[in-house]
């Protein structure tokens, strides 16, 4: 694949004949979400002719609008077949690209994870300190193409699709999470010289924050003093460290928490924003004090229950922390600090650092304090998944069927579902490769406890469709929302 060649010829035809009231979907925007989707690409460990597909999908994923503004993901398809074989590409790897481009769509799927790379990609500038630069650009361009009346408008829908948006892949949310909140208030604050709002819209938002931030310390704290520091367990991160050192120097725990997390709250303020710094600091104070100051009883001594639950209540801590937009616990600041520093990625530097931490555990205080304290760590963590992500996890389904017509219909009609179809070829067997067939390839997101009456329905449709489900980081848009099944 001639990458390099394929990019030089496309990123010249969109700057001489793109529109020139294409004041956001322009050559710079290809150039940007190709930057963003190789950065993204390689701290999700993408590599090799996978990372070049990327970057190929990010670079033809608007060149539909050399011809149309509406649906321009479907002629993107068409210039990406039409041009890459050119570019040494094959059928297979094309056909891999259209797929990419065609999960750009709104609203956004990620069906696997070079998809969940691209759609972030694509709308990195969400959070990012450019934003109203940008999405001025969009407005203009909306308004342009008569889709939106005015700023007032088009400023309700934004605010809307900044408070529903959220990044698929770990390293976009981790980086970019925080700004886009703080672009959504910067919306609302009058920086494009609208009308201005009451104030009192805000106050939701500081409350709901407040109460997680408050919650999240108390049971934290009710981990480390009824469960933990009584039985000399650890866990990962700088509340890891903090325990290590109180065990071994007999450190207030309180003050060793504060201080072992202050340095991180410096780089939050260069690696993420001030307004994250301060949330941390607050939330990282109010665990000293609650800490000091409420007498938790101790709950048991047995290591099996310390373990799990005290893993459990202090990733409910850390958690809750987290959707209020700071954190207890400096590892996560660190490790993005690092990696702009370094060619390592953000999981790759956390567990170097639990490793360190858990061998001295094992040094000091006994291998078996070390086992269990990494199942703490472990139910930590797993903890932590639920209570950001939520216990409605969404599942991506894919289905290919000869009898296309009748899921479609009973999926929209009796599931409720929204779904995406993408056009394709059904055949190809050992034996009769020359038999295949055109078919429409179904996709939909369902809860996990969907999931089960959906293959169900399938199966009872045709029996010999092929069904593959996978897990979804993050889902918002659409109905996928429109029935709350618990």
């Amino acid at each position: 694949m001639q990458f390099d060649k394929a990019y030089e010829f496309v990123i010249q035809k969109l700057a001489s004949d793109l529109p020139k009231y294409l004041t956001y979907h322009n050559v710079s925007h290809t150039e940007d979400v190709v930057q963003y989707a190789t950065e993204l690409g390689q701290l999700e460990n993408v590599t090799g002719d996978d990372l070049v597909i990327l970057k190929t999908a990010a670079l033809f994923h608007d060149a539909g609008f050399l011809e149309t503004y509406k649906s321009h993901e479907e002629i993107s398809c068409m210039m990406a077949e039409k041009w890459l074989p050119d570019f040494e590409y094959s059928d297979e790897e094309i056909k891999e690209i259209c797929f990419l481009i065609m999960a750009t769509r709104r609203p956004m799927g990620a069906p696997n994870n070079l998809a969940a790379i691209l759609c972030d990609a694509n709308l990195y500038y969400l959070g990012t300190e450019s934003y109203i630069e940008k999405a001025d650009n969009l407005y203009k361009e909306l308004h342009e193409a008569g889709i939106v009346k005015n700023r007032d408008q088009w400023r309700d829908i934004e605010i809307k699709f900044l408070q529903t948006h959220k990044f698929f892949t770990k390293s976009a949310a981790l980086c970019l999470t925080s700004n886009l909140r703080e672009n959504e208030e910067r919306l609302r604050e009058n920086e494009f010289g609208y009308k201005k709002k009451s104030r009192r819209l805000l106050i939701p938002e500081w409350i709901s924050d407040s109460l997680l931030i408050s919650i999240g310390v108390v049971f934290a704290a009710f981990a480390l003093k009824g469960f933990l520091v009584p039985n000399k367990f650890f866990d990962g991160g700088m509340t890891g460290i903090s325990l290590l050192l109180h065990e071994l120097y007999h450190l207030n725990l309180a003050w060793v928490i504060i201080l072992v997390n202050l340095p991180f709250i410096v780089m939050c303020i260069y690696a993420i924003s001030l307004r994250y710094a301060i949330k941390t600091l607050v939330c990282i104070v109010l665990l000293g004090l609650c800490f000091t100051y409420v007498p938790y009883p101790i709950i048991t001594e047995d290591k099996l229950l310390v373990s799990i639950f005290g893993g459990f209540f202090l990733g409910i801590g850390v958690g809750l922390t987290m959707r209020a937009g700071c954190a207890i616990d400096g590892i996560e600041v660190l490790a993005l600090y690092t990696w702009r520093r370094t060619s390592f990625t953000i999981s790759e530097i956390i567990l170097a650092l639990n490793i360190l931490i858990f061998s001295v555990a094992a040094f000091e205080f006994g291998i078996e304090v070390a086992l269990y304290s990494i199942l703490t760590y472990f139910t930590a963590s797993k903890t932590i998944d639920y209570v950001v992500e939520g216990l409605e996890a969404y599942i991506g389904v894919t289905i290919i069927s000869g009898k296309s017509e009748i899921v479609k219909d009973r999926l929209v009609n009796e599931l409720g579902r929204g779904i995406t179809i993408y056009k394709g070829e059904r055949g190809y067997l050992p034996g009769k490769f020359d038999a295949h067939e055109d078919v429409d390839i179904i996709f939909t997101v369902v809860t996990r406890l969907e999931l089960r009456k959906l293959k169900n329905l399938v199966h009872e449709i045709d029996s010999r469709a092929f069904v593959f489900a996978n897990m979804i980081r993050e889902a918002s848009g659409g109905i996928i929302k429109r029935r709350h099944i618990h």
